[in-house]
């Protein structure tokens, strides 16, 4: 699992990322005795059932049944893979990784770090500036006019950047920093054939960048003054840490609101992102402008498989919905629009109507196909044969893009019911020009199938993992007289070889990376719930899931080695019972006394003779 790091790295970042401290930067953890309990990010729920174990290094949920260690824990939160969790762990305990360990990569992520401060820094005096300076006022009157309020101003930590060609260059010098490096922030400019530099925002309310995980990477200005030669808008150049066409406005603060929404909405503007996200419909990001990139496509992809386009009602806002189209669908996101009644964009919508009802205008929104047929009818008039070709041309180009050939068949309808021509027709022409455009794309991936939900285990089963993960000194004996076998479970089987294979090959280095190791999810959602069930007692945390109870939860296990032999007896015996059944049905078929019939009953007996003795060796 580990793949581009080693085992000493992943164990370096893991003993640097206590899990406690990296959770409760993400949740408020409050201590429950030897635990930590918490609200869980990854379902709805009133009372507490996400634990943290500080002691082993592992949480689990008893609602959703989602454990596991620090990794697995910002992999699920975050929404990203393996590598990706293993370099933000890195960065946030300051290590670096192998492949950072050249004098070259030391001095880029040097860099990095760098221009992280710089930014981090500079949004802090412009959010001073916006709050307190009289180079603010102008900043905040703006404000005021748009309806923003003072604590949206705080959770986007807006600021204001004096309007003055040196304000930043003196800021920077003041702080002692090389000015070539603020000039590579993207935050000063040099002079041409001079070494004299200026700022690059100056009178503009500010709008921090951050990447996904809340740092500042880089800024949107927005113009204050009425000057028409100047931009709107201005953004940060590409940088070390800024790329444009990779970045969403707002995502660190609403990617858990997607998450829960089960879809995207992408809006058009700063504001628009600010005005939704404080009236509570908060899975919603922004890019910056209003093209839709296909790296954009690719991150809304790893978090949902829909998106609701809710640009702009004008015709640049229409028409870059259009243009978000071949993006999303070769990323396999379905897609919806919401039309903004005009002469509105959906922060005036907002303004004007509330957050109930653009939370409704955005369930109603209309699927792409449907928005765009309904767009060219609009454009073109369908009473004429160059309005029904315009249309018709149109629909065959978009709908031909997804490959689908049951959306193209609807769509192929739906467009001879608005144009009053035979559907034939219609699917003829649209083959038609499939075939002009070249081949048709393939069909889109399929979303992977959800993984199929096993089964829970069997109380002794669950109990034998209990004793194994809570009690080490117990692996030897059940080495030595466990047949995995006599388990019935899957998952616990597997689980339980690489256990005592772990002990066997002096391969056990501890309840983490054995974690780690394990590739199904489910596997790993079983260890970590059976280490959780004996330290709830007493801890004040929530109270394992009814229907499970077994006769060692929710106690310490007084005997912990007469519980083990006591299990693998009975899981032994369980076994050689449904043995001896499966001969006592096949004996009844033999003819009676015959040489098969008696070999048959001597095995039977002897089975029986040996569910009365205690377990010994599993070899016999």
């Amino acid at each position: 699992m580990a793949g581009l790091f080693s085992a000493s790295t992943i164990e370096q970042i893991r003993a640097g990322s206590d899990i406690v401290d990296v959770i409760g930067s993400y949740l408020p953890l409050k201590r429950a005795g030897a635990n930590f309990v918490a609200l869980c990010p990854f379902h709805r729920e009133k009372t507490p059932s996400f634990s943290v174990n500080p002691h082993k290094q592992i949480f689990y949920c008893f609602g959703c049944h989602k454990g596991g260690d620090v990794f697995a824990f910002v992999k699920e939160h975050e929404s990203i893979e393996f590598p990706e969790a293993v370099r933000r762990l890195a960065e946030r305990a300051k290590i670096p990784l192998e492949y950072e360990q050249g004098a070259g990569a030391q001095q880029a992520r040097h860099l990095k770090e760098t221009l992280l401060e710089i930014h981090e820094q500079i949004a802090q005096r412009w959010q001073h500036a916006l709050a307190n300076e009289a180079a603010g006022e102008i900043a905040r009157n703006y404000l005021a006019s748009r309806g923003v309020a003072a604590e949206a101003i705080q959770v986007f930590r807006l600021g204001c950047a004096p309007d003055l060609w040196d304000d930043t260059v003196n800021w920077a010098r003041s702080k002692s920093h090389d000015l070539v490096l603020v000039e590579k922030a993207g935050l000063i400019l040099r002079k041409e054939g001079s070494d004299h530099y200026y700022d690059r925002f100056r009178g503009r309310l500010m709008f921090p960048i951050c990447d996904e995980q809340g740092r500042v990477i880089g800024f949107s200005g927005r113009v204050l003054s009425g000057d028409e030669k100047t931009a709107k808008y201005v953004n940060s150049p590409e940088t070390p840490i800024f790329t444009k066409s990779k970045v969403f406005f707002g995502l660190h603060k609403t990617k858990r609101a997607i998450l829960d929404a089960g879809y995207a909405i992408v809006c058009e503007g700063q504001l628009d992102l600010i005005a939704s996200f404080m009236a509570g419909v908060q899975n919603i990001v922004a890019p910056q402008g209003t093209a839709l990139t296909a790296d954009h496509a690719r991150i809304l992809r790893r978090y949902v498989e829909e998106v609701v386009l809710c640009f702009d009602s004008d015709e640049a806002g229409q028409n870059a919905a259009v243009r978000s189209l071949d993006h999303l669908l070769a990323s396999g996101l379905a897609v919806r629009v919401a039309v903004v009644p005009a002469p509105h964009d959906p922060d005036s919508f907002i303004k004007a109507s509330g957050g109930a009802a653009f939370r409704q205008l955005i369930e109603k929104a209309q699927g792409f196909f449907d928005y765009y047929l309904a767009r060219l009818c609009a454009a073109h008039p369908v009473t004429t044969d160059k309005g029904r070709l315009a249309v018709l041309r149109s629909m065959a180009e978009a709908v031909n893009k997804t490959g689908n050939l049951v959306l193209i068949d609807t769509y192929a309808q739906k467009t001879a019911l608005r144009l009053a021509v035979s559907p034939d027709s219609v699917r003829q022409e649209f083959k038609r020009q499939g075939r002009v455009r070249g081949a048709t794309p393939p069909p889109l991936e399929a979303p992977s199938a959800p993984q199929k939900e096993v089964a829970p285990p069997a109380r002794d089963e669950s109990g034998l993992l209990q004793l194994l993960f809570q009690h080490e000194d117990l692996v030897e004996w059940a080495a030595g007289h466990l047949d995995v076998q006599w388990l019935e479970h899957p998952l616990v089987r597997k689980i339980v070889l690489d256990r005592l294979h772990a002990f066997q090959g002096n391969g056990w280095q501890g309840l983490p990376p054995f974690l780690d190791a394990l590739t199904d999810p489910q596997a790993r959602n079983l260890v970590t719930r059976a280490v959780f069930l004996n330290y709830m007692e007493g801890a004040g945390g929530p109270q394992p899931d009814p229907g499970t109870r077994d006769h060692l939860r929710g106690r310490a296990v007084p005997k912990p080695f007469e519980d083990l032999k006591g299990l693998v007896t009975r899981l032994r015996n369980k076994h050689l019972t449904t043995e001896i059944n499966q001969l006592a049905a096949h004996m009844v078929s033999l003819d009676a006394g015959s040489p098969g019939q008696i070999e048959t009953y001597r095995k039977i007996e002897a089975l029986k003779a040996l569910k009365r003795k205690p377990v010994e060796d599993p070899q016999r």
